[in-house]
Parts: structure tokens; sequence; C-alpha cells
């Protein structure tokens, strides 16, 4: 006997049990109902091939729309070929407009498996969309993994390390003393290190970086960076999750944003592919935004060309 949508205690990571799934569709539960949500939505997403293909079978429309988007489009989005195919399997459309007129098959064109569908005539990429999509490629390659929560970023457009200096009127912090901070931070107290930032020149900019602390996208040290220019705050929040925003010539124009979230039903088509190409990827993100194309992940982790203090001021303001 099953109570409510059936699901209820079947633990967090139901959508990789085929077993558990299984089980629980045939004493029941609703294959079109889960926590609020749809369930097959949520196997495309972080499921297994075979959770994705039970679910699929089962319900009415495979599909069917959660948030503006198909199952088939999570799979897509959350690279997850083997659920993608499994879906296709069900009858699932690749081909189906979604956000930013987007379907997931063209989507997957610009992603790491172009071939996962059979594109009809006219399906393509423009060659625009191919330049943005190889950058973010190589970006995301050059940057490689690793642990940035807890890390604040401003990656900032057409200027070097030492304009970002000029125009946060900052002072030379001794390497010794910014290796000691970097060893370990946590032996010092907040306010002690958070003026301390890196700066580092990068084709296309420079990225001021703490990876300690939030101060580079505060909005005064923004609003400074980005006179006559633009650029990216980013500060990986361990509470809260990613926390973006936009300064342009002076002025803080969004705040709250959520870089590599994935692609949101009011985007533009650009923004969808950015979206897209950068899905988990917060950091590479914010240095496409910016037009930054580093090397490799040293401006952002360190050591910086050069640590540098902010001089006392309130920075929250603009």
């Amino acid at each position: 006997m099953t109570h409510g949508d059936g699901w209820t205690g079947i633990g967090t990571d139901w959508e990789k049990d085929h077993e558990a799934v299984r089980r629980r569709l045939e004493q029941g539960a609703d294959p079109e109902a889960w926590s609020g949500g749809r369930p097959l939505h949520r196997a495309a997403a972080f499921g297994s091939p075979e959770v994705v293909a039970e679910l699929a079978r089962r319900v009415v429309d495979v599909d069917a729309l959660e948030n503006g988007v198909t199952a088939l489009w999570e799979a897509v989005v959350s690279r997850r070929p083997d659920n993608a195919r499994a879906l296709v399997a069900a009858g699932a459309d690749p081909w189906r407009r979604s956000h930013g007129g987007w379907s997931p098959g063209r989507l997957s064109l610009a992603g790491p498996t172009p071939e996962l569908f059979t594109a009809p005539d006219g399906e393509r990429l423009s060659e625009s969309e191919r330049l943005v999509a190889a950058e973010a490629a190589r970006l995301v390659e050059a940057l490689g993994r690793f642990p940035y929560e807890g890390t604040g970023l401003a990656c900032v457009a057409g200027i070097d390390a030492a304009e970002a200096v000029r125009r946060l009127e900052a002072e030379p912090v001794p390497d010794e003393d910014a290796d000691d901070v970097v060893d370990d931070p946590y032996a010092y107290e907040t306010d002690e290190i958070l003026p301390i930032v890196g700066v580092t020149s990068v084709p296309g900019g420079c990225v001021v970086t703490q990876p300690w602390g939030y101060a580079p996208q505060m909005p005064g040290v923004l609003a400074r960076l980005s006179a006559g220019t633009f650029c990216y705050g980013l500060y990986a929040n361990p509470k809260s999750g990613n926390q973006g925003s936009i300064a342009r010539d002076g002025s803080l124009d969004a705040w709250d944003l959520h870089p590599g979230g994935g692609p949101h039903e009011d985007d533009s088509p650009a923004e969808v592919l950015t979206s897209y190409l950068f899905h988990c990827d917060p950091v590479a993100y914010a240095c496409s935004f910016a037009g930054l194309r580093p090397s490799n992940a040293r401006p952002v982790v360190g050591p910086p060309d050069l640590w540098v203090r902010l001089p006392e001021r309130d920075h929250w303001s603009a």
C-alpha cells in the first residue's frame, strides 16, 4: 500500500536505484509526481539510464514539461548522454524547441557529445556558435577542476593587473606575508585578511582573486574596476551557493545571479548557449563573460602576479 505519491522514504539517491524505483512503481507510486516535481526529470538529470527507462515507459508523455523543459533537455544540460539515449528510445523528441529557441538536440551539438543524436537537415550550429563552443571547451579544459568554494573573483575586461591595482588604490603585500595567509587563512581574523587580494593579468583583461573570501566582488571594488569597461564578480558562498554580479562603467548592473546554474526560461539564445556550455562551471562562466582567456587556473587559485591590500574604505558602497 502506498501513501501520497508513493515515494515517501525511498532515500536520497533513489534516482540511481533501479530495483527500488521498479518496486515502488509496482506498488503504486506515481510516475508523474515526486516531491512537487516530475520523477523522470529528476532521474534524467541525476539518475541511471535504467531508472530513466523504467520511468519513461510508465509516464503518459515522455516529453511532458517541468519548468518549461522536457526530461530530455535536463539530460542534455546535465551531461547525461546515456540518459538522453534512453529517453529517445522511449520516444522523446530531441528537436523540440525550448528555452531561447534551442532544442535538446541542437544544444548537444555544442557540447561534449555532438554525435548524440542524428541531426535532420538544417539542424546545425552557426559559425559564431561553433566558435563560442570551441572557446568554452578550451577554457573549461584550461582551468581544470579545483576546489573553489569560498573563493571571491572579479573578472575584468580590457585592463591589466597594474591598472587594476591603480584603480583600487591598493598597496603591495610582501610575498612572505601573503604566503602565510595562503597556507592557513583560518589562523587569521576575517577583518585582518579580507583586504588582501591577488591580481593577475590574463589575455583579455585581468583577474582579481581571493581564495578565502568575498572581497573582489564587493560593490565598491567592482565599481572601481569597471570604470570604462565591465566585469563579472563571483563569490562561491559555502552557505548559499555561487553568487554572481555584473558591473559596467562604475555601476552595479545586476546581482544575485547564479553562474553555472544552467539555462533559464527567459534567457536569450546566446545566454542559453553560454549557460549550457558552462553548466556547473561558475569560474569559467565568469571568465568567459568578461572575455578573459586564461591558460590555466593560476589567476584564480594562485599564486597571482602580485598580492595587494585594499585601502580602508566602504567597499560595500558602489
